[in-house]
């Protein structure tokens, strides 16, 4: 049986909803949608890739080990700002990624929630 190891960021709606952060099973890593202020796209995405970066880390990988992103946005004319930001992370690494407007998020001062699922040995 493969050893689980889940981290925690702290985050309110973790206890209140009774999730992780992220969750590493053997070599796989997944990151929970991941939220984070600022005042428009681009800010929310650099910090969500800032935690999830912080999360890989916890669990020994970084983003080089990330190979797929979900990103979800309250309004895709927006996404030059969201792609400039993941850009600016992952344009070497190249991982997978989606992009899709969703109705709202959680909170009306959320543009943007990011997934990650990562793989270390790869």
């Amino acid at each position: 049986m493969k050893e689980i190891k889940k981290i925690s960021t702290g985050a309110p709606w973790e206890d209140i909803v009774g999730y992780s952060r992220a969750i590493k099973i053997g070599d796989i890593i997944e990151i929970s949608g991941t939220t984070a202020s600022g005042a428009n796209e681009y800010e929310q995405t650099v910090g969500i890739i800032k935690i999830a970066e912080q999360a890989l880390k916890d669990l020994g990988a970084d983003l080089n080990n990330v190979v797929r992103t979900r990103m979800y946005c309250t309004d895709i004319s927006k996404w030059e700002l969201i792609g400039k930001a993941h850009g600016e992370f992952f344009k070497e690494i190249r991982p997978v990624a989606t992009l899709v407007e969703v109705s709202k998020l959680i909170d009306p001062e959320i543009l943007v929630e990011i997934e990650f699922s990562a793989v270390l040995n790869h």
